[in-house]
Parts: C-alpha cells; structure tokens; sequence
C-alpha cells in the first residue's frame, strides 16, 4: 500500500495529524518532504493571513470597509491545503478561505471586495481562483461542473472546493457530491469544521458521527484530518490530487476532505460570539493555535528565528499597508451599479441610470458622496 492508499484509506474518524499542539512531529512516516524555504513561505503566508485577519476587524471597525468574515484558527487547513496544489489547479472558495488568495499572490484588489467594490471578487480570475462566494454552497456544483469539464478534455487539473460544515446541510452540497461521484470527476473537496455554523454548533448540524463519513453515501472516499496542523491537510491534500489525476486507477477520483478546526472570532464581523459559546471553549481551542504549533516546529528544527520572524512581519506590515492605501485611493465609476442587474438592461434601469446622471450632473459628485 503506497503512503497515499494509507492517508486517504483511513476511518473517517481516524483524525490525521503530522503535529502535535505543542509542535512536535507525531507521524515522522507522515512528514513532507518539503525544503526549509518552502515551509518557511508557509508559515509567512499563515501569519500574513493572521495579520490581515487583524487589519480587516480593524478597518470594518472604523468605518472604513464592510462586514468582514474572520479567518483567525484556520490558517492552517486553508495554506496547507493550498500548498499542495498546483498553480492549474482551480480553487473555489467562500467568504472566510482568505488564505487561498493569500496563497496564490494576494492582489491588493482582493480588499475592494471588502470595501464594496464589485472588482474586488474577480482579483483572481487569472490565477485560476473563481470569484468570491457570499452564499452558503452555492459554490459547490458550479465547481463540480469546472471539474467535469476537466475530464470531458482530458486536462491534468483538479478542482478544490471550499466550504463550512453549515454547507452541508444545503442541498448544493448533496447534489455536488452526488454528481462528483456518479461522473466520477478530478474533484477535492475540503470542509472546513470550525465546529459552528454561525450559532449553530457541529452536533446539531447533523447526527453522522463525522462529515467526511458523508463521502461513503456517494461512493468515494472521506477523511478526516487536523485541520490546524498545516502539514498534515498538505499531506491528505497532496494524496487526494493525485488520486484525482490518476486515471488508470479503480479507486474513486473524488475526495472530501473534513478539516477539523476552530473559528477563534465571530462568524462575522455582525456576529456576537459570545452569546452562544464560552470563553472555556475557544480558550481550549486557542491552545492549538496552528500558528503557534507551526512556528514551533519550524524553530525546534532551525528553519525559523527572531530575525528571520521579524523581516517576515516587517514584509507583511508593509505589503498590508500599501494595499490599503491602493484601495482608499480607488475611485469607483457610479455607473456601474447598473451594470450587472440583468444581463441586457431593461427600460427601467436605463431610466434610473439616466436620472441618476441628472442628478449627479446637477449637484456634483461630491455632494453624492457626503450623502446630500
């Protein structure tokens, strides 16, 4: 049995871990083989998602963007992943997968999404990422289809999907999966467990013992991996896109991925968490902080050091900045509004944006914009 038979062949409930909270290595069969700069790009783009994670609470706070869905807890299932995938490989995400645009580049238009702008969910669109998803696994067939186009020309991608545990309580997600493995399409799908569905918690989303157990009804394989531990989802991550692009083999090429973790903030930045779970609870979770774990493991193997941690978040604090500034400097085209309401504009919106002209011709912009 080759290493990947033996990650993916696992009982569903046979958590997958390379390290330990503490960020020892507890699996050395298991342990990438990686080189240092590799991991150490990992661990920036981890803290660069975590800074940005701050910086956007931040500026939702003051005003200056809109609500906001935190990331903070899942740096490690969103880059691990990410790493082991290829730049063809096309990635479709929800709100709170940050760490995927972080991943493949983090274009500063990726923050015009998050201060209103609809050019911000298209940053991506050359890098094989599909524009940002607001709705809950409305995402899941279109990616389903992108992988059955996929197979239909015989291309070597795969196609990753991401999603919350709340997704699989959509029929979106029942129909994806059900479609992904009748067609058998080059397909991975990684839920992201944090354990609650803005205020619903996990055990009553649904009764199966685990997600990644819900593969079995659609005939292919789930697995079940730490989520906070970033080596062990680039290892299940890798195993399962090479299950998908082989086509000689009998074995399914679908693959869900369960990622168990934990979301250390509020569903979003309209939420408060504090009303249906208890300090005790996340505190418990915090103790497993992927970033922590990852950047102890990197330190005990002398691959990271003050200096080195100190240039990386010098960079970060910098790059962050520089975006932010990019997008308060952006001046949006008023008309576009009316742009994207139907395909061909009807007489109605024609006439509301020939009004709207009027109306901004007559005043001023600026008067528009002080909300006269």
């Amino acid at each position: 049995m080759s290493q990947s038979d033996d990650v993916l062949s696992r009982e569903p409930d046979d958590r997958l871990r390379v390290l330990d909270p503490d960020g020892a290595v507890v699996a050395p069969e298991l342990l990438p083989d990686l080189g240092d700069e590799t991991l150490v790009s990992m661990f920036r783009d981890m803290r660069f998602c975590r800074r940005f994670d701050e910086r956007m609470i931040s500026l939702q706070r003051q005003g200056r963007t809109g609500t906001y869905s935190s990331l903070a807890g899942q740096e490690g299932s969103q880059i691990g992943s990410m790493y082991a995938l290829a730049e063809e490989d096309v990635i479709s995400y929800q709100y709170r997968e940050h760490g995927a645009v972080v991943a493949r580049g983090f274009p500063w238009e990726y923050l015009l999404y998050w201060a209103g702008h609809e050019e911000g969910s298209k940053a991506l669109a050359d890098r094989n990422v599909f524009p940002l998803n607001i709705t809950i696994g409305g995402h899941l067939p279109h990616a389903v289809g992108m992988a059955m186009a996929t197979k239909l020309q015989g291309g070597e991608r795969v196609t990753v999907a991401h999603f919350g545990d709340g997704a699989t309580s959509e029929g979106d997600f029942h129909e994806a999966m059900n479609f992904a493995g009748v067609y058998d399409v080059p397909a991975l799908f990684v839920c992201n467990n944090n354990q609650w569905a803005i205020s619903t918690p996990r055990d009553r989303q649904t009764a199966s013992r685990t997600f990644a157990q819900k593969a079995t009804a659609y005939g292919f394989e789930g697995v079940q991996v730490d989520g906070m531990d970033p080596l062990a989802t680039y290892v299940v991550t890798k195993a399962a896109r090479e299950k998908a692009l082989d086509a000689e083999s009998d074995a399914p090429r679908p693959t869900l991925v369960e990622a168990v973790q934990y979301r250390f903030g509020a569903h979003t930045t309209a939420d408060d968490p504090s009303v249906y779970r208890d300090d005790d609870e996340v505190e418990a979770w915090r103790r497993k902080d992927p970033l922590d774990r990852f950047e102890s493991f990197l330190r005990e193997t002398g691959r990271l050091d003050d200096e080195r941690a100190a240039a990386i978040d010098e960079e970060i604090t910098e790059t962050l900045a520089a975006a932010v500034d990019e997008v308060e400097s952006f001046e949006a085209d008023p008309d576009s509004m009316f742009e994207y309401a139907y395909a061909e504009q009807t007489p109605r919106i024609r006439d509301q944006q020939e009004r709207f002209r009027e109306l901004r011709e007559a005043h001023g912009d600026d008067s528009f914009d002080r909300g006269e």
